[in-house]
């Protein structure tokens, strides 16, 4: 039973992180997104939150999203008068996406990702092996 357990816990921690990867891309899509009317807010990134949750038929506790947000912080402006969403002084707001971050937040999902397989795949194969020897 603890063993099953552990593989509840880390399918739960596999689907928190499959979230994120998925909002992580999202904003990588969209870090060129501009507003297309002038004063338009362009595209905001996106954050996950987590939260732990007790299972109480299990007894144990597992992580899953609380919540996807928007980030608050301030947009770029980048000076092309040419551009649709233009304002009077030829700024347009550029989304609050930083690639770099992006990535680096990516690998960390996809890491923490990976050790909960790693986790499922490890427990499986020690429920093998008991059963193994009980034949």
């Amino acid at each position: 039973m603890a063993l099953e357990k552990s593989m509840m816990i880390a399918a739960s921690g596999m689907r928190a992180q499959g979230t994120r990867l998925r909002i992580i891309a999202e904003n990588i899509a969209n870090a060129g997104s501009m507003a297309e009317t002038p004063g338009g807010d362009p595209y905001r990134r996106k954050t996950v939150t987590f939260s732990n949750l007790l299972d109480r038929e299990l007894g144990v506790r597992t992580v899953e999203v609380s919540r996807v947000r928007e980030d608050k912080s301030d947009f770029g402006l980048r000076f092309d008068p040419t551009h649709p969403a233009a304002d009077e002084d030829g700024y347009i707001k550029t989304p609050n996406v930083k690639t770099t971050i992006e990535t680096m937040d990516f690998r960390e999902a996809q890491r923490s990702y990976e050790a909960n397989l790693n986790m499922i795949e490890v427990s499986r194969a020690m429920l093998r092996s008991t059963l193994e020897l009980l034949r």
